[in-house]
C-alpha cells in the first residue's frame, strides 16, 4: 500500500515543497530511503521505528520504501521524520490516508514519540500559506510559524497526538497569534551611548554612519574604547518595521536561532564573530548553503573586532555584499542569494602592539612588521568603508568626568528625522539609504556649489582617491548635509566627509 504526504525541506533561507511516498509491502524486513537524503535522513529510520513502537503501534514487518519528491533536490534534517511515520501508520493502516492529503507536516521525532523542534518553521508556514493547506508541526514551533500563517497552524507534541487528529479522535488547537500582536518594533538595549566618555569625533561618525546606512573602521591603540563604541551602534538604529522583522526572523530561524519563548526577531542583530571565522561562516556556504555572519546581521550590525586578524581570503569575501547588499552562493545545480544588508563597523589597532599613534607608549614594532600587518587589509576593501577614523587614548580628565554624555534615544531621534528625509527623497527607488545610491542617483541627488566642487577636486588630488571613494565622499556629504536639514551640499558638508577618509589606504 502507498500513502503520500507534502512536507518540506529549505533551499537557502525559502522552503521548497517535498513529497514523501511510503511503501509498504511483502518482502524482507528493512527500510530504504531515496530521493537524495543526507545521513541525518537516512538515520531517521531509526528513529521512526523507535517512534511508531513506542507509542504503541506495530510497526509492519515487511519491506518499506520512503521516496522524497522530487529527487533532485537534496534533503537534510531531521524534519521529514513526523511525516515518514505518518506514511508508515498510513500505509499500515492506522491513520486514514485521505486525512494526510490535506495537510503539510514537518517534524522530528524522539524515541518516545514526542516531537522535537525543528529549524526553519517560518520559511515552511509560509510556503503552507502560498499552497493554502494547513500545517502540522512541532508544539514548540507553533508559535512561530503562526507569525506568517495564523489561521492554519497545529502543534502537536507527539506522534500519537498527530495520529489521534488526523482520525478525527482528537482536536489540536489552531494557534491563532500573528505577527503584528507580538511585535514591539524596539528590543531592549542593555548599553547606553551615555556610558561613553569622550570620543566625540568618533560618536560623530558613528551617528553619520547610522544616518545614511555608512559602513565605518576605527583605528586606535587598545583600550581607546573602540569595542564600547561598536557595541552601542545598534541602539541608535531606528526600530525594526514589521517586515524587516519578519525577515530577520525568517534568517535566523533558517539558521536555528529563534526560540519558542521568544519566536519574533524584534531588535536589530548585532553579530560579532571571532577573527578565526571561515569564509564559509562569515558569507554563507556549506554542501547544503546555510546563511552566514553577513545574512545574520542583515538590517543589524556586523562589527569586526581585531580586522587585520582575520584571514585575509575571508575579508575578502566581503567585498561584493558591501557592495550589493546580497551575496550570491553558487553550487554545481543551484545558485543560492542571501540577503546581506547590514551596517559594518570594524576595530583595529595601527601596528601589531598597538601603540603607533599613541603618544604616551612607544611602539616596539618595526617597519616591516607594520606593513604584514596593515596589508592583511587591501586597498579594494577599504576602499568600500566609508568612514575611516582614528579613536585616540582618552585623557584621564575625561575618563574622570561625570558630565552625562548623550543618550542613545536622543541620538537615535535625529538618525530617525535624517532617514525619513532620505526616504521621502528617494520614494520609489529601489533603495531608500544614501549609502546605496547608484552612480546614478549619486548624479542626480549630489549636487555640491562650486566652492565644495573645488574642495573636493583639491581632496582627490592631494589624498589619490579612487572613483568608488569619491563616490562615497559624495554620499557621506549627502548624508551630513540631511542632518542639517540642508538641501544643497555645502563646503563644510564635504570637509567633513573629506575628514572621515584620512585614514585610506593612502594614509597609512
Amino acid at each position: 500500500m502507498i500513502s503520500t504526504i507534502l512536507s518540506a525541506t529549505h533551499v537557502g533561507i525559502d522552503a521548497h515543497p517535498v513529497t514523501v511516498e511510503v511503501d509498504a509491502g511483502l518482502g524482507l524486513p528493512g527500510t530504504t530511503i531515496v530521493g537524495l537524503p543526507d545521513q541525518s535522513v537516512k538515520e531517521s529510520r531509526d528513529r521512526v521505528k523507535a517512534a511508531i513502537r513506542n507509542s504503541g503501534f506495530r510497526f509492519p514487518t515487511g519491506r518499506i520504501t520512503v521516496n522524497l519528491a522530487p529527487a533532485d533536490i537534496k534533503k537534510e534534517g531531521p524534519s521529514f521524520d513526523l511525516p515518514i511515520a505518518l506514511g508508515i501508520l498510513a500505509a499500515s493502516g492506522f491513520v486514514k490516508p485521505s486525512a494526510l492529503e490535506n495537510f503539510i507536516i514537518t517534524g522530528e521525532l524522539a524515541l518516545d514519540g514526542s516531537i522535537r523542534m525543528i529549524k526553519g518553521a517560518l520559511p515552511i508556514a509560509l510556503l503552507a500559506k502560498t499552497k493554502k493547506k494547513p500545517l502540522i508541526l512541532p508544539y514548540s514551533n507553533a508559535t512561530e510559524a503562526a507569525l506568517e500563517f495564523p489561521e492554519g497552524i497545529y502543534g502537536a507534541r507527539s506522534l500519537r497526538e498527530a495520529v489521534e487528529f488526523l482520525n478525527g479522535e482528537k482536536t489540536l488547537p489552531a494557534v491563532s497569534i500573528s505577527a503584528a500582536e507580538v511585535f514591539s518594533g524596539d528590543g531592549h538595549n542593555t548599553v547606553d551611548f551615555s556610558e561613553i566618555r569622550g570620543q566625540h569625533q568618533a560618536r560623530r561618525a558613528l551617528e553619520v554612519a547610522v544616518s545614511g546606512g555608512h559602513n565605518v573602521i576605527m583605528i586606535g591603540p587598545p583600550g581607546a574604547g573602540k569595542t564600547m563604541l561598536a557595541m552601542r551602534m545598534a541602539t541608535i538604529l531606528p526600530p525594526l518595521t514589521l517586515k524587516e522583522a519578519l525577515m530577520i526572523t525568517k534568517i535566523h530561524s533558517v539558521s536555528g536561532l529563534t526560540s519558542p519563548e521568544a519566536p519574533l526577531v524584534t531588535a536589530r542583530p548585532f553579530r560579532s564573530p571571532h577573527h578565526t571565522i571561515s569564509a564559509a561562516g562569515l558569507v554563507g556556504g556549506g554542501s547544503f548553503p546555510k546563511p552566514g555572519e553577513i545574512s545574520l546581521a542583515h538590517h543589524g550590525v556586523l562589527f569586526l573586532d581585531e580586522l587585520p586578524e582575520f584571514h585575509r581570503d575571508v575579508l575578502e569575501t566581503l567585498r561584493g555584499p558591501l557592495e550589493d547588499g546580497s551575496i550570491i552562493i553558487v553550487r554545481a545545480k543551484s545558485s543560492l542569494r542571501f540577503p546581506s544588508q547590514f551596517t559594518l563597523i570594524a576595530a583595529m589597532n595601527p601596528c601589531p602592539c598597538g601603540y603607533l599613534t599613541d603618544a604616551k607608549h612607544r611602539c616596539h614594532c618595526t617597519v616591516p612588521q607594520i606593513q604584514r600587518y596593515l596589508s592583511k587589509i587591501s586597498g579594494p576593501l577599504l576602499d568600500r568603508i566609508d568612514i575611516q577614523i582614528e579613536v585616540p587614548a582618552l585623557p584621564y580628565k575625561e575618563l574622570k568626568s561625570d558630565e552625562d554624555a548623550e543618550s542613545s534615544l536622543s541620538i537615535r531621534e535625529r538618525v530617525i528625522r535624517t532617514r525619513k528625509i532620505q526616504e521621502e527623497r528617494f520614494g520609489s527607488e529601489h533603495f531608500s539609504l544614501n549609502a546605496r545610491m547608484t552612480a546614478r542617483a549619486v548624479r542626480k541627488y549630489c549636487r555640491p556649489n562650486e566652492e565644495a566642487h573645488k574642495l573636493l577636486e583639491m581632496a582627490l588630488h592631494e589624498l589619490s582617491l579612487s572613483a568608488r571613494a569619491y563616490h562615497k565622499v559624495l554620499k557621506l556629504s549627502r548624508t551630513i548635509a540631511d542632518m542639517e536639514g540642508s538641501e544643497g551640499i555645502r563646503e563644510e558638508h564635504i570637509a567633513e566627509a573629506i575628514q572621515y577618509r584620512s585614514l585610506d589606504r593612502s594614509q597609512f
